[in-house]
């Protein structure tokens, strides 16, 4: 469904810097104006992930800052902030993230080599100082979160996984993520051998159209081969499933994708929409940056039929 602008990426590691050197991955992106804006994960000599900033105008030729515009602070993310999600709302922009580090919080269970892992967010004014507003849930694993554009039933509501499963989160005031208020939506597919059959995910902020939330997700089977797929949830209820795509819609193809610093994945946090268009900005291999574009309308009808 998606095609690729071109067979080699559209951004790529910087190696005069030290802390973008080996790979640039996994962005966020918005469209405003005429601009679109990029934060981009990125690991540098240290193997750190960082936050980067750039700005395009037509998405293939990128302008970037030199310094990081989000870096580690503390032992909760020591290890680095990765796989941004961003979305404005009411003038303000809202970054999710997953911070690793080499500290737990108190009472917390460690995940990830004896530290952990937890589903963040900020925000910003203008996109470049950023301020930690805190976790939805912690000492748990859990990540792939990411924001709806706007308010559901007066709430702010949220896409988060509790491996394997999909889940919806609400919250009044974006600090405080009542557990009464989270409930799964869906998990991996249990039959056959399907390209998602093994794990699943969200990917960028869901697109609101007349037949319901457009959600772009990723998967991986038991091979972990990436592919992404799309599914219509309830525009007043997401825990609703309108319809999932048993196809996909994107999955690796060229070398740079196939093989990479993580081979055979294509992931994506970031399918803004330009008029009738979706911009799929993506990673391939989790080293560089590519872009892939599909009509609205042939996506929707896609989640609808196939």
């Amino acid at each position: 469904m998606f095609k690729r602008v071109s067979h080699q990426p559209v951004f790529l590691p910087n190696p005069t810097s030290s802390w973008e050197t080996y790979n640039v991955f996994n962005p966020a992106v918005t469209y405003e104006r005429g601009l679109f804006k990029m934060w981009y994960r990125a690991q540098g000599l240290d193997w750190i992930s960082r936050i980067g900033y750039a700005v395009s105008g037509d998405g293939i030729h990128w302008n970037r800052m030199e310094k990081p515009v989000f870096d580690i602070s503390d032992g909760y993310d020591s290890r680095g902030l990765e796989d941004p999600r961003v979305v404005k709302l009411d003038g303000t922009y809202y970054m999710c993230y997953t911070a690793y580090g080499s500290e737990v919080v108190e009472g917390g269970i460690p995940t990830h080599y004896s530290g952990g892992i937890m589903p963040m967010i900020a925000r910003s004014d203008n996109g470049i100082q950023w301020e930690k507003i805190g976790p939805i849930t912690t000492g748990e694993n859990n990540k792939d979160h990411l924001l709806f554009p706007r308010k559901i039933g007066g709430r702010y509501a949220l896409l988060h996984r509790r491996w394997p499963d999909i889940w919806l989160a609400y919250s009044e005031d974006m600090v405080n993520w009542p557990e009464e208020w989270m409930a799964p939506i869906y998990g991996p597919r249990a039959e056959g051998e399907g390209w998602d059959v093994k794990s699943v995910g969200s990917n960028g902020t869901p697109i609101e159209t007349e037949q319901g939330w457009l959600q772009i997700n990723h998967g991986y089977d038991y091979d972990r081969v990436y592919h992404m797929g799309v599914a219509l949830l309830d525009l007043e209820d997401p825990t609703k499933v309108i319809r999932r795509s048993t196809g996909f819609v994107f999955g690796p193809k060229e070398l740079w994708e196939i093989r990479g610093d993580v081979p055979n994945v294509v992931f994506s946090c970031a399918s803004p929409v330009v008029g009738d268009t979706v911009y799929l900005f993506y990673a391939g291999g989790d080293h560089a940056i590519g872009l892939a574009t599909c009509k609205l309308d042939d996506l929707v009808d896609f989640a609808l039929n196939n």
